[in-house]
């Protein structure tokens, strides 16, 4: 059975054929996200500090760090990244044990990360295209560490599916040349958004199989492409995954959190209770009332596609005894009977 290991200093992640499936938390990640990237350049870091442990405690098995933001004091990201990147996972492994991946564009970055890291993270990404490949596979064979392998080359992403897997081929057998072995590539196939592409799902699950069976690597993929554009995103997800871990995916870089409700929802639906004339006890709080109302929580709390992952998981028989689906589906402690909010097992910063 094919397993890539990824290491902190404390624990493992095993992506492998016969393992539960790997979620590989993604919101460390200022791309898109305005307010952080402010934050990021304000030297303020309270939100990765944040979704590094709401991403843990919904379930995350790795964490994915990614500096890349464009500072508008020096929009050279070749020289404010990579001390930026040793600084996000200096921060993230001394608050967490789960083990990283080092995510970037710039080839400075991800040294600096792989420097920084403890244990073996696993390195976001090499791709077919030919400066990427003489960069990128010497600096996997140097600190010997496992990799994202994205199909697509210098040509683009092709919508043919024949294509994308000439492409994850290719990387393989280059880094085979550097004697980087099938087990160390994590090959992502590309998930294209089925609102474009009615057969998208379809050609992700034929390319996993193939993947699997001809090429004996494991695989990942941005899990949210697949429902981009359309109502109900999260209806999509959790009805893609399951069926991509039955094609044989090992993992998924995507977001385990559901974002906690927030104080207008929750003044519009006491509005909406009281109007109908339900009355409700005085000394309620929100987090109950949230519960009681199917609104969510409002704390971070796993998502929905994290429970369409455990079901698989129970149902692959990758949940021995169905500890963990049993364990998931406790109730929540409420804020302040975990520690002070702390996650347990998760260490202090240093």
């Amino acid at each position: 059975m094919t397993r890539t290991i990824v290491e902190s200093k404390t624990t493992t992640a095993i992506i492998g054929f016969d393992q539960p499936f790997c979620v590989i938390g993604e919101r460390i990640n200022p791309t898109g996200r305005k307010k952080l990237a402010a934050e990021l350049e304000a030297g303020d870091f309270s939100t990765v500090e944040k979704d590094a442990l709401a991403q843990v405690a919904a379930g995350a098995t790795i964490l994915d760090i990614n500096a890349g933001v464009v500072y508008n004091s020096n929009p050279n990201p070749n020289e404010t990244e990579p001390p930026l990147m040793t600084k996000i996972v200096e921060l993230v492994q001394g608050m967490v044990d789960v083990p990283l991946c080092i995510d970037s564009s710039v080839p400075a970055a991800l040294e600096a990360g792989l420097q920084a890291a403890e244990g073996r993270p696993l390195l976001n990404s090499v791709t077919g295209e030919e400066e990427r490949l003489e960069f990128v596979l010497p600096l996997v064979k140097k600190y010997n560490v496992p990799v994202v392998a994205i199909s697509n080359d210098d040509t683009g992403i092709s919508e043919d599916p024949d294509v994308r897997f000439a492409v994850a081929k290719k990387i393989v057998e280059r880094a085979a040349d550097f004697g980087i072995p099938a087990h160390d590539i994590v090959v992502d196939p590309l998930v294209m958004p089925i609102g474009a592409m009615a057969t998208a799902g379809q050609q992700v699950f034929t390319l996993v199989r193939r993947l699997r069976e001809e090429l004996g690597v494991n695989t990942t993929c941005g899990a949210s492409n697949v429902s981009f554009g359309l109502p109900n995103r999260h209806g999509i997800n959790n009805a893609f995954l399951p069926m991509a871990i039955t094609a044989g995916m090992t993992s998924a870089i995507m977001n385990p959190c559901a974002l906690p409700v927030g104080p207008k929802k929750i003044a519009e639906k006491r509005a909406e209770v009281e109007a109908a004339g339900i009355i409700l006890p005085a000394d309620m709080d929100d987090e109950t009332f949230c519960q009681m109302f199917a609104l969510g929580s409002t704390q971070y709390r796993a998502g929905k596609e994290m429970e369409a992952i455990r079901a698989a998981n129970l149902l692959t028989n990758n949940d021995p005894h169905g500890a963990a689906w049993i364990n998931f589906n406790k109730a929540p402690a409420k804020e302040g009977e975990e520690g002070r909010g702390r996650r347990a097992g998760s260490r202090r910063r240093r």
